[in-house]
Order: structure tokens, then C-alpha cells, then sequence
């Protein structure tokens, strides 16, 4: 009985966490499940994952394609050797619309910053490098798309000074950045679409509280 009353609670534990966070997958649900103090191995986790239908959720439409064609996009092999930068937007309450800044460490997959703003602006762009700089170092490669702020001239001038490269991806072309672009999507399901923001300094509380998490 005990056993099972155990299992009944895991079970309810697998299903809250994949309603808080619909883009999660048993592997990540089950490092939660550790960090909570669950003794729970990969293949119980996915087991009871299973009972629940999880592994049946559908998270969009995903293209058929008889070929990829790879970008000439070297992985990354180590910590600050790309970075990829992309903005997601929303509204606030009364249908003001801002946008949010992020940088992700393409070989770590960390996300390092999320600036939030109802105006984004190349020299903002910059100022954020710049703080990562004082506490990361400076990376090699920065991947990006061809968004107004990252073609300004203060971001050029940054770039060139600094010595990192401005690497752009095609028009129409998500595969090209697909970590930066994975990130954003659970960026959106999780923070964006679960959130009421009243303001755009409480946007970016709880942005930087989902950050953390």
C-alpha cells in the first residue's frame, strides 16, 4: 500500500510539472524531480510518464523535410565561443507591447541575460553585452538575425572593437540558430503565455524570476 500510495504521489508530481511546463520532456521533468528529493531512476520516471499520456502531447506542428541543409555553422566545443541573441515580444495588460533581449551560450545552452524593455534600441543591446563582458569574458562568435538593433552602427562599432564576430543568419531561416530558437519557444510557453504583466517592471520580475528557475 504504501508502495502505491508512493507511486500515486509521483505520478501526480510528473503530471503538475508537465502542466507548469508543456515544453519539458520526461529527462528534464525527471532533474526536477531529483532536485525535489524524489529517488526516482529514468526509467521509473518515464514509465509512470507514459501512464499519464505525457509522451502524447503535441507541442505544434512540426515540417516533414526529405533533407536538411546544414548551415555552415560550426558547433560550439566550449563555454563563450558563440552566443546567440534574439528578442521575443508581448503586451502588457492595456495592449502596450514591449520586448525582451536573449543570449544564450550555444555550447552550454545557458541563457546568460533577458532584458526587457517597451523600446529596444542598439545602444540597449550593447549596455547588456557590456555587463556580460565584466562578468563572462568576452565570446568569440555572436549569432544573430538582421533585427534593426543588431545591424545599427553602435552595435558594429561594439563588435568591432571588441573583436567578436557578427555572425547572421538567412532570411526565413530558424534552422540556422535552432538553440536560440528552441530557447524562445519555451521561453514563450512558459513565462509569456502563463503571465498577467500589469507593467513593464513587473514584466520584468517575473521574467527574471522564470530566468532563475
Amino acid at each position: 500500500m504504501h508502495k502505491r500510495d508512493g507511486q500515486a504521489g509521483l505520478r501526480m508530481r510528473i503530471k503538475d510539472i508537465a502542466s507548469a511546463r508543456v515544453r519539458y520532456g520526461y529527462r528534464r521533468i525527471h532533474m526536477l524531480l531529483r532536485r525535489e528529493g524524489w529517488r526516482v531512476n529514468h526509467e521509473r520516471n518515464h514509465g509512470l510518464y507514459c501512464l499519464e499520456g505525457l509522451n502524447l502531447r503535441v507541442h505544434g506542428k512540426k515540417r516533414r523535410m526529405r533533407s536538411i541543409q546544414k548551415p555552415d555553422r560550426p558547433l560550439a566545443t566550449r563555454l563563450n565561443e558563440s552566443w546567440s541573441m534574439d528578442f521575443g515580444s508581448d503586451a502588457l495588460f492595456n495592449g502596450r507591447r514591449f520586448r525582451a533581449l536573449t543570449i544564450v551560450d550555444n555550447f552550454s545552452r545557458e541563457c546568460l541575460a533577458i532584458e526587457a524593455d517597451q523600446g529596444m534600441r542598439g545602444e540597449q543591446v550593447v549596455e547588456v553585452l557590456e555587463n556580460l563582458k565584466a562578468t563572462r569574458g568576452l565570446q568569440e562568435v555572436i549569432r544573430v538575425d538582421d533585427g534593426s538593433e543588431f545591424i545599427s552602427k553602435v552595435m558594429d562599432k561594439w563588435a568591432y572593437d571588441n573583436h567578436v564576430s557578427l555572425s547572421f543568419s538567412r532570411p526565413e531561416k530558424p534552422v540556422d540558430d535552432a538553440f536560440v530558437e528552441s530557447f524562445s519557444g519555451s521561453f514563450r510557453d512558459e513565462c509569456f503565455n502563463v503571465n498577467w504583466f500589469l507593467s513593464i517592471e513587473n514584466a520584468r520580475r517575473k521574467i527574471e524570476a522564470w530566468h532563475r528557475d
